[in-house]
């Protein structure tokens, strides 16, 4: 793409799609020689006015030198970047290295002079902040730290550009022109303000595609049947608020309409904007309907179409052009190989999908990567929707397919401020992006529920994102630090997100248990117990208890200060039939209504399902998904189901779906899992309200520049080196963690000797990697109080395991007594610096008994890291036993943390044992890696998912 004169190849790692403020997606890309007719295209169609502030003067068009000088980089010293939408520029942006004298310079000078220039048609779009971001991205590899820009005063929405991008600046004014001066290393606000442009042009992107005011169905069959006419009567009977179309290029010239729907042969064809397009052709007519659609200005797609990267190799190079192709013109797609979208809104009203019924309208938001999955949540929220005292439904459903290009961090993002929300459900069978989801999870959480079933899957196929090394289990642990609510199966789904959309957040622990069974009382508190709750003893009303009595015993419940939460545990009344049942649900809910701060939940028993259930057992039918028994309609605990004595309106009011529903569960454990994992979620909301920090007083301790100095001393040997153990000794000193001393032991005379430089008592252990952590296998000698007893366990230990050259002793001075632990960090290139901690010992790693947390870690995230192993009472006096030191453990995390936060080039740290006594501890071992660290996403421009 270069001449030869040029010092870089064409870089094409800067190439990145963005979205912008409006929701429509850009392109961005280095500027080359072959782009001089674009350039010059742009540039015509930029105002008089605009030319004038970027070139201080009247310029109406560009010269031959111009044109040569803006398209012809080295791309080190002078970079030009453009954003393109359907392959033509919409803005430009360039930076000159300049020297102290401000005239044209190269390394090592570290400033550059930037100028921009944005089509008038594109003004107020975000994208010379896009564009901001990338130059100064590409700025910072090249070795520039710091841009220069002068801007005329008259030039507001320029200046507002740098001065709100969030860097460090000074600012002046001489000869009538602004000059600004601004750092490019990220900043906090830098960062915050990044992360909240993101958030308003992915949100903005998604809204586009939920609140169309005009769809296209494009592959609608002429006769019923099929998936493209399925689609166009969903929407159409749902009551679609805009304006709805039919496409297929094989209607007849003279077919104007379709059931009622105007009907045309190509998106083109149609008179006036369309907002969305629902596509269902096969895979190898797609291409032909994105162009339609490009040129014609549809702002989103939903393609149904299959045969893409779940089919193999080339679905998935159809599938990433697919994208290419889509993004080219500013769509974002939803799919392919999805199952559709809803937005129950009444100003909307879409059903965009292959949903068999419709569901009711409420303020649950509901994701799926699997259609089948979201057919199944659907289903079951349609069934459980109707809850003791009215309805709880969804607000927005979104199907992703293969997430080709829309995925769950995108409609998180629309979520977090949407109003029509209160409750987020998503089933994710793999997360492309770990951190940043764990970034906008934990956002997201702290305003509303996030209630997430994630899947063992893999890295999203057709996606160049990093994958994750984690192990399922760790990830899951850092999601729920970030307050998601992690379920194992779609029913917990179901179950804890009716709880959480209907009732308030239990503000403890602590659980009253009321009803007309002691048996399901019984069992309710068992199920309480085992989750770790604090239930009372279960209150007998017998069976002979009257709604009046249960209202009663509920308003007494909720009265009382010890209580945090109430179940209600009911089975059906003998002979009293639906009134009587009716009578209780209206008992309920006026009891609930005077203490309207505590979550109440209902279980009840369904005698006349077990029939049912047994037959539906031998029946060849299809199977249900698993889930509450159907309840026939003529039985009596219907009458808690439908309170209002009728289904719930097409158009729920608004004010309606946030009235406080009692949500009724089947089985006992069902609503305990529910309540524990909303008393869990209350806690974490608790606390995130309230961040912790790191301590001031270990930063005495720390000596960041002579780490800094060290690691890059060490780094020149190569890239990937682990340390010596002087080395890792003398680095993590620098931190303020002191490892014992250990001396090698290549003879028995060595032995003796590096004892006597120790001192008595000492240790004699083997560190072959086999032997290494092992005392189980006997290749550690404890206690040794003089020569004898050394060399005595020196020829055992060689008896036994081999050579000194096999074994690799060493002798180290015995340590305090206490518990033995294990310090893990570690840098995933997905996830980001993931500090862990647990016992030492093969029970725990056996049982997986390991918690994690993401650095930098803080005061408070250290002392739950410590608590939340499940062996933690060893630390804290377990059978009567001296508790140790957990503040000294607590610190030594946070030195870990702040090492490896402060130095991405140590990618992994081993601490193990760490013993912690009754007072202080001993670090015993210890290994440091360090590398060249992975590329931080997050610390980068905004960027799509690349392919």
């Amino acid at each position: 793409m270069q001449s030869a004169s040029d010092r870089h190849e064409y870089p094409a790692h800067w190439e990145a799609d963005v979205v912008l403020r409006d929701g429509g997606t850009a392109r961005i890309r280095p500027i080359t020689v072959d782009d001089a007719d674009r350039l010059v295209s742009f540039y015509e169609q930029v105002s008089d006015e605009s030319k004038y502030y970027r070139f201080f003067a009247p310029y109406p068009r560009l010269s031959a030198k111009d044109v040569h000088r803006f398209t012809h980089h080295d791309f080190v010293d002078r970079v030009g970047l453009a954003a393109t939408v359907g392959g033509e520029f919409i803005a430009t942006v360039r930076y000159d290295r300049i020297g102290a004298d401000g005239m044209a310079a190269s390394a090592p000078a570290d400033e550059a002079e930037v100028a921009f220039l944005v089509q008038d048609a594109h003004q107020g779009r975000g994208v010379a902040s896009a564009l901001l971001e990338h130059i100064g991205a590409v700025a910072r590899e090249r070795g520039i730290r710091r841009f220069a820009a002068e801007v005329l005063p008259a030039n507001v929405k320029m200046i507002k550009v740098f001065t709100d991008a969030g860097y460090t600046q000074k600012r002046s004014f001489e000869d009538g022109v602004v000059r600004l001066e601004f750092d490019l290393e990220p900043t906090d606000r830098s960062l915050a303000v990044q992360y909240a442009r993101e958030q308003r042009a992915e949100s903005r992107s998604v809204q586009r595609l939920l609140t169309p005011g005009s769809v296209a169905v494009v592959g609608v069959g002429r006769t019923p049947g099929g998936v493209g006419r399925s689609v166009l009567g969903n929407i159409r009977d749902y009551g679609f608020k805009g304006r709805l179309y039919a496409v297929n290029k094989a209607f007849p010239d003279e077919q104007k309409e379709l059931d009622g729907i105007p009907a045309h042969r190509s998106v083109r064809d149609i008179d006036g904007p369309v907002d969305l397009a629902v596509v269902a052709v096969p895979a190898e007519q797609v291409p032909e309907v994105v162009a339609e659609c490009g040129a014609h200005g549809v702002q989103g797609l939903v393609v149904l179409s299959a045969g893409y990267a779940e089919s193999g190799p080339e679905g998935r190079e159809r599938q990433r052009e697919l994208v290419r192709h889509a993004r080219a013109y500013g769509m974002r797609i939803i799919g392919p190989n999805a199952f559709g979208i809803i937005n129950t809104s009444p100003e909307v009203r879409l059903n965009a999908s292959l949903a068999p019924e419709a569901p009711r309208p409420g303020r649950i938001g509901l994701f799926a990567q699997s259609g089948a999955i979201g057919i199944a949540l659907l289903s079951r929220l349609h069934r459980r929707g109707a809850g003791v005292t009215g309805v709880t439904g969804v607000s927005t459903f979104v199907s992703s397919g293969n997430r080709a290009d829309v995925s769950g961090n995108d409609v998180l993002q629309y979520w977090y401020d949407d109003p029509h929300t209160d409750v987020v459900l998503m089933y994710l069978e793999s997360i492309g992006n770990p951190r940043k989801f764990t970034r906008l999870a934990r956002r997201t959480a702290a305003a509303k529920p996030l209630v997430v079933v994630q899947g063992a899957g893999t890295t999203p196929q057709g996606h160049a994102v990093r994958a994750t090394r984690l192990p399922h289990t760790t990830v899951s642990a850092l999601l729920r630090q970030a307050g998601v609510i992690r379920v194992d199966t779609i029913t917990e789904l179901v179950d804890t997100g009716l709880l959480l959309a209907r009732q308030p957040l239990p503000t403890g622990p602590k659980v009253a248990i009321l009803g007309n069974s002691e048996s399901l009382g019984l069992l309710t508190y068992d199920a309480c117990v085992a989750e770790g709750l604090q239930p009372s003893t279960p209150l007998d009303l017998t069976t002979a208890a009257t709604p009046e009595d249960f209202h009663v015993a509920l308003a007494g419940a909720l009265a009382d200060d010890s209580c945090d939460a109430v179940i209600v545990t009911a089975i059906p009344a003998v002979g009293e039939g639906s009134a009587g049942d009716a009578a209780l649900a209206e008992a309920l809910r006026s009891a609930a209504e005077q203490v309207p701060g505590k979550p109440v939940l209902v279980v009840h028993v369904e005698l006349g399902g077990l029939a049912e259930a047994l037959s539906a057992a031998t029946s060849t039918a299809p199977q249900a998904a698993s889930g509450p028994p159907t309840i026939r309609a003529d039985h009596p605990f219907r009458a808690l189901d439908r309170l209002r004595a009728t289904p719930a309106p097409a158009e729920t009011p608004a004010d309606e779906t946030r009235e406080r529903l009692i949500p009724a569960y089947p089985a006992a454990e069902r609503a305990v899992r529910a309540l524990a994992d909303a008393v869990q979620y209350a806690q974490w909301r608790r606390e995130a309200a309230e961040p912790g920090k790191v301590p001031e007083s270990i930063d005495a301790a720390i000596d960041e520049k002579g780490a800094a100095a060290l690691i890059d001393g060490l780094l020149t040997r190569g890239q990937g080196l682990t340390l010596g153990s002087e080395e890792t000794c003398e680095l993590l000193g620098t931190y303020g963690i002191q490892v014992h001393r250990a001396l090698p032991a290549t003879s028995a005379d060595a032995a003796v000797q590096a004892a006597a430089t120790l001192g008595y008592p000492v240790a004699l252990k083997a560190t072959a990697p086999h032997l290494r952590h092992r005392a189980d296998l006997g290749g550690v000698r404890l206690d040794l109080a003089d020569e004898e007893q050394l060399r005595r366990a020196y020829a055992e230990l060689t008896e036994l395991f081999g050579t000194p050259d096999e074994l690799r002793p060493v002798v180290q001075g015995m340590a305090p007594r206490g518990v033995d632990t294990v310090i893990r960090a570690v840098i995933d290139p997905a996830a980001g610096a993931v500090l862990s901690f647990g016992l030492a010992g093969a029970a725990s790693q056996l049982l997986g008994d390991t918690a994690h947390r993401l650095i930098p870690v803080t005061d408070r995230e250290a002392a739950t890291l410590v608590r939340s192993i499940r062996t933690a009472p060893l630390l804290f006096g377990w059978r009567g036993s001296t508790p140790v030191d957990t503040p000294a453990l607590e610190e030594l995390l946070l030195r870990v943390s702040r090492l490896v936060d402060d130095h991405p080039e140590v990618v992994a740290v081993t601490l193990e044992p760490v013993v912690v006594a009754p007072r202080g501890l001993s670090v015993l071992g210890a290994s440091v890696r360090l590398a060249p660290p992975p590329a931080r996403d997050d610390l980068g421009p905004r960027t799509l998912p690349a392919y």
